[in-house]
């Protein structure tokens, strides 16, 4: 190998974070071509891992590793979100430990590349697009497993386990995680509920923090907050909560109540 090309390896090793792979076209982006790149893999420097990626050699590749290369080398907004993050924050756990289930989220039309969606994690894993929420309001910075990356804050994670409802979140295991929810900012969830644009979670946000009995509560101002018009049945049968407009399930309503 001439110097010129050991350097530019050498550079790659640098920049490149163990335990995450390296997607194809971030290392085109870095100024590694095509030739180049299947040289190192022909010299067993890259490993393929899936189509579009590669590994360092006797690497292991986690998700957390696979979530981060996303974000870091495609400034995708992909994130862990709902109760994933909360789950990451220390606010929920992972109630079947033997698959623990990784929810994501991403910005319509954004897809998981290939070789992330056809890898077999030790997840399951739930995706979903939306843009109820503006792609960066509510996101924080954080170290999972020595790998950095943006994912909801509690405030947002939370909305995100609302927009989940009823196909991949029960409405009396999101009031349980809003119960543990005591330590909100205001001016933070205040700025999310003005920038939401899903009544179901605007409306359901707000019945579970009342019926929470959280201090942050009151320091909201409703005027500022659109909930829509006309009513929201959740649930087939339940009760319905006049204040919000909204039926909910018969057990939550009464969840609390001696």
């Amino acid at each position: 190998m001439s110097i010129e090309k050991e350097s530019k390896l050498n550079y790659l090793l640098q920049q490149w974070p163990a335990g995450t792979p390296a997607q194809t076209s971030w290392l085109r982006e870095m100024g590694y071509s095509d030739q180049l790149i299947a040289k190192y893999k022909k010299s067993k420097w890259l490993i393929p891992f899936g189509t579009g990626a590669y590994k360092r050699p006797k690497e292991s590749i986690s998700y957390w590793g696979a979530i981060s290369a996303i974000q870091q080398q495609t400034n995708s907004t992909i994130h862990p979100a709902g109760p994933t993050a909360l789950m990451m924050l220390g606010k929920s756990h992972y109630l079947n430990l033997s698959q623990p289930q990784l929810f994501l989220i991403g910005k319509p039309q954004e897809k998981l590349p290939g070789w992330f969606l056809n890898h077999n994690w030790d997840a399951q894993i739930n995706y979903t697009t939306t843009s109820f929420l503006p792609a960066e309001l509510g996101m924080i910075d954080m170290v999972e497993n020595n790998f950095r990356m943006r994912i909801s804050g509690a405030a947002r994670a939370m909305m995100e386990c609302l927009y989940l409802t009823p196909k991949h979140q029960d409405l009396l295991g999101c009031y349980e995680l809003m119960e543990g929810l005591s330590n909100l900012r205001p001016k933070v969830v205040q700025e999310l509920l003005e920038a939401c644009s899903s009544f179901k979670v605007k409306r359901l946000f707000l019945y579970m923090a009342e019926k929470a009995g959280h201090s942050w509560f009151k320091f909201l101002n409703a005027d500022n907050i659109n909930l829509g018009s006309g009513k929201r049945s959740l649930v087939p049968a339940g009760v319905f909560i006049p204040k919000y407009q909204i039926t909910v399930p018969e057990k939550l309503e009464e969840y609390g109540k001696l």
